[in-house]
């Protein structure tokens, strides 16, 4: 294979290892919307995508799928709890999500985390072409984009935060935060996902590294005593709007969503979660809420239903378990209290879904509850607003989310506020048809005219654009 022209880097390769029932191995594309963002890319220009297979100690050749380029990092057991499990998801995670579960900080853990990210460093520099396009993802691989550019000094590199980045007052906690923003300035281009993400950074930058920041653009020194421009400031990420579309048209998903109604005893509305099983989402925060409205007799189960679907997550990580056994136990309480024979307070659903029955879900459901504690954007709220042809549906959408930013004809709501919660549930439930079919409309104009392919393409050309410079 010759050396590629344009490469991702990211934690995970765009594909999944699945054993069929007659026990062959084979690599199915991942369903994630940064895959479809780039896919075309990819084959056009000689791309090659760097990334771990997903299972520990699982060493593989380079090989290629569907015209893609796959350049396999391999993982031992040890690294994927430390580096991974350790340092990715139990030091940066937390502390970048305002410390709502406590970060822990291990030598060992960010010795692991400078180790595998130089290897994915070294095989990202030994692929790229001369003056080629690296692209960085993540908060698992900040220290890459300045490894890269220490081993290949012709390339171009982007790096893009899919998470929020912390305040300063929070960051200046991490014990090697002066390495993480050194690491991230090797990149010609920082994105991030909103603007106040970007400020947090560059203030960062600022009071750390003491670099001279104007406007969005830093002066990063160089090896000569000169000095050459990063760029850090936000750019959006969104959906691939057009499978949510297709799937929502389609008869079959029409009668899922009818059939999921029958099946929770056609209540008048129905509210409905989706998330991943994680102490950012807010989980608890909305059972609460939707469980004293029940109390309070403002609501009944006779005629509301609430579906919560909590795919599993990070299940070997001690906070996730907890989580787990606490959002059980407040659902079997009012459950308990408030099911009848023929209706259920709170349908909670631990499995992920395929795409097909999640839009069937996004259509029979009423209310869409995005409270997320703090996300870096959060694409559950735009996937819902884009299956909604029917301009019907109300987000109600945390304010601490990056999709508060532009979907401003939603519901918005202070998670932390059980009252305000409340009061924005009962807002959307009493919500009339042309009000809802007002915010629609305009939530749906910003989803679908910016999709995944505008965000890919204003990085790129941002990108393009310092390397013309």
């Amino acid at each position: 294979m010759s050396d590629a022209e344009f490469v991702v880097v990211a934690n995970r390769l765009p594909v999944d290892r699945v054993v069929g029932i007659d026990g062959v191995e084979e690599w199915r594309t991942s369903p994630g919307g940064l895959v479809a963002a780039l896919e075309p890319m990819m084959r056009t220009a000689h791309g090659a995508w760097v990334g771990w297979p997903g299972q520990p100690d699982v060493h593989l050749d380079r090989f290629e799928i569907n015209g893609i380029d796959l350049v396999p990092v391999a993982l031992s057991a040890e690294e994927v709890a430390d580096y991974y499990e350790g340092f990715a998801n139990d030091t940066i995670w937390p502390l970048y999500h305002d410390v709502i579960a406590p970060p822990q900080y291990h030598r060992e853990w960010w010795d692991a985390y400078v180790k595998v990210n130089r290897r994915f460093a070294e095989a990202a520099a030994s692929v790229a072409a001369p003056n080629a396009t690296v692209w960085v993802h993540d908060y698992q691989l900040q220290l890459v984009p300045q490894m890269v550019r220490e081993l290949r000094d012709d390339v171009t590199i982007g790096y893009f935060h899919h998470i929020p980045f912390p305040a300063h007052g929070l960051y200046a906690q991490l014990p090697w935060r002066d390495q993480v923003l050194t690491g991230l300035l090797g990149a010609d281009v920082i994105g991030f996902q909103r603007a106040q993400d970007a400020t947090y950074f560059l203030t960062a930058v600022r009071r750390r590294l003491r670099h001279e920041v104007k406007g969005s653009a830093v002066a990063v020194p160089t090896p000569d005593g000169g000095a050459r421009t990063a760029l850090a400031k936000a750019f959006p990420i969104s959906i691939d709007t057009e499978p949510y579309l297709e799937l929502a048209a389609r008869p079959e998903v029409r009668a899922r969503a009818a059939e999921i109604r029958a099946s929770l005893g056609n209540p008048k509305k129905i509210l409905l979660g989706v998330d991943r099983l994680d102490y950012t989402k807010g989980i608890r925060h909305r059972i609460k809420a939707y469980g004293e409205l029940l109390d309070d007799g403002i609501l009944s189960v006779e005629d509301i239903t609430f579906v919560q679907v909590a795919s599993p997550s990070r299940e070997r990580v001690d906070a996730y378990v907890h989580l787990r056994d606490e959002i059980e136990l407040a659902v079997g309480r009012i459950n308990g209290d408030h099911d009848t024979m023929g209706h259920t307070a709170i349908r909670y659903l631990h499995q992920g879904y395929p795409r097909e029955e999640m839009v069937a879900l996004y259509l029979a459901a009423d209310v869409m509850l995005v409270t997320a504690l703090r996300d870096g954007m959060n694409l559950v709220a735009k996937e819902y607003v884009a299956t909604r042809a029917d301009n019907r549906g109300v987000l109600v959408l945390s304010e601490f989310t990056g999709a508060a930013d532009e979907l401003r004809q939603a519901v918005r709501v202070n998670p932390h506020d059980i009252a305000g919660l409340k009061d924005a549930i009962m807002t959307a439930v009493e919500m009339t048809p042309s009000e809802q079919g007002k915010r629609m409309r305009s939530l749906r104009r910003r989803v679908l005219e910016n999709d995944v392919n505008a965000w890919s393409s204003s990085f790129l050309r941002a990108l393009a654009e310092v390397r013309g410079s």
